[in-house]
């Protein structure tokens, strides 16, 4: 996922309103920049942060500018446009990178959820898919989610119904961070939603967590890292 034209660099200034960020140009301009990521973005917004921004050509948008990477306080690069992360999977999918998923399957994306109200992801052949972004780092883990979700839940518990009803079903970690190289559920944040992991797990939903590079000029899928499923308080062997 080349950025064409080529990100902007800028300063972050603030991100308010969910959906808004302030950033100081190279120019010394301030800009208002669309912030296409609805969590609390710990760690990913602090100001003074470095910050890359694209520019729409479409003159009907609002802010033209996005927000799409921000730099963290120990250098590593984030992508916090989460609307990126169905793409960079199926980039993925093309590319052979997740295993488990049929080869060359035709890949749907906003699929309505079969007996209920509501869509998931992707549909991938016959395996209904979730995608969820991560950008929260927490000690030597990427962490999800960032912020109490009562939705991201919703969408393990959809899954584990489907795969009990014979559907294949799976949920991927889009890791958009350069220094995270294993991914956990953030109990501390969400127990629900680590319940709800594991539950979906144990219920026989595919969970994988997929790494990008980040870098200005490109974010793209390199490989799979290991997703920790151990509850709070257990230590890995």
């Amino acid at each position: 996922m080349r950025f064409r034209p080529p990100l902007q660099r800028a300063s972050l200034i603030r991100r308010y309103k969910r959906f808004l960020a302030d950033v100081e140009t190279v120019a010394g301009e301030t800009l208002t920049l669309h912030c296409p990521n609805t969590g609390a973005m710990t760690g990913c917004a602090d100001p003074g942060s470095d910050a890359w921004y694209s520019t729409s050509t479409n003159e009907r948008r609002k802010y033209a500018h996005t927000l799409e990477i921000v730099g963290d306080r120990d250098g590593h690069l984030i992508g916090i446009n989460s609307v990126r992360a169905n793409a960079l999977v199926v980039e993925a999918l093309a590319a052979g990178m997740l295993p488990g998923f049929p080869a060359h399957a035709r890949v749907r994306r906003e699929v309505a959820i079969p007996g209920q109200q509501g869509r998931l992801d992707l549909l991938v052949g016959d395996v209904y898919v979730e995608v969820k972004s991560v950008t929260l780092k927490l000690a030597d883990s990427g962490a999800f989610p960032d912020a109490v979700s009562v939705r991201a839940t919703r969408h393990l518990d959809t899954l584990a119904r489907l795969k009990r009803a014979g559907q294949r079903a799976a949920l991927v970690f889009c890791v958009q961070h350069t220094g995270i190289d294993r991914v956990r559920s953030a109990d501390e944040i969400d127990p629900d939603y680590g319940r709800a992991l594991r539950r979906a797990v144990a219920d026989g939903v595919y969970v994988l967590a997929l790494r990008c590079r980040v870098t200005p000029s490109e974010i793209a899928p390199v490989g799979l890292v290991p997703v920790d499923l151990l509850p709070p308080g257990e230590e890995r062997p």
